[in-house]
């Protein structure tokens, strides 16, 4: 049980991350190419919700 537990959290605090960096890095190639697209926009949304931390901070709460 306790393995269990230890492997999803390093699926989420490892594996993800480090996916989206992936998906952001190769959507940057792809537009440095061929210039922005709708699939390029969708790997961009996907990444940001795979990140869950490049979102903008807020200033007042």
């Amino acid at each position: 049980m306790l393995g269990t537990a230890v492997r999803r959290w390093a699926v989420v605090a490892v594996a993800l991350p480090l996916a989206a960096a992936g998906i952001r890095k190769v959507t940057q190639v792809v537009e440095a190419r061929r210039g922005p697209s709708g699939l390029t926009k969708g790997m961009r949304q996907f990444a940001d919700l795979l990140g869950m931390g490049r979102r903008p901070r807020r200033r007042f709460f």
